[in-house]
């Protein structure tokens, strides 16, 4: 699937952001994770508040929603107060029944590139520690692991504690 195409969701994108991560909780689910995401966790309330105070982006092909991030510019809860050089990617979700493997990564390279163009100088992630399997992928992006937070408040559910990740990103030709 190559014809992807990024763009910024707005209200009207609200009930495919809620399916979308809703799938990737089952998705997820089905692989023996059980304490990660969970289907109905998040509704449309969530994805409007990201919307008010950051950015969340959707990947779509031949017209149809198969992909997913939200973009914050800051995240207190898991990184407390930083000056202002990181965007913080969460909720990376793929629909996994339409989309080929290395269309998450496709994803998570759109989201360096725009905290690149804000001239922000790290993208920054937080993984569920005990994940093995998604701290790996992580690292395998070229994300390095430079602390843990215990006891992240979670939406809709009780606090978990999460590997931090951060990635340098290059300034995009002409800003350098």
């Amino acid at each position: 699937m190559n014809d992807l195409c990024f763009r910024l969701a707005d209200d009207s994108d609200l009930a495919a952001l809620v399916r979308l991560r809703d799938d990737a909780a089952r998705w997820i689910l089905a692989r023996g994770v059980s304490d990660q995401w969970r289907p109905g966790e998040l509704d449309a309330d969530h994805f409007r508040g990201v919307m008010d105070g950051g950015e969340v982006w959707l990947a779509e092909a031949a017209g149809r929603v198969v992909g997913a991030w939200e973009l914050w510019w800051q995240d207190e809860d898991a990184w407390g107060p930083q000056p202002p050089t990181a965007g913080y990617v969460h909720r990376l979700m793929v629909d996994h029944g339409s989309v080929a493997p290395g269309t998450g990564r496709r994803l998570l390279q759109a989201a360096e590139h725009r905290v690149a163009e804000a001239g922000r100088t790290l993208v920054r992630l937080d993984c569920l520690a005990g994940n093995a399997r998604l701290n790996a992928y992580y690292l395998g992006a070229g994300y390095r692991a430079v602390g843990r937070k215990e006891g992240k408040p979670q939406p809709g559910g009780a606090p978990k504690s999460f590997t931090l990740l951060e990635k340098p990103v290059p300034a995009p030709a002409g800003r350098r």
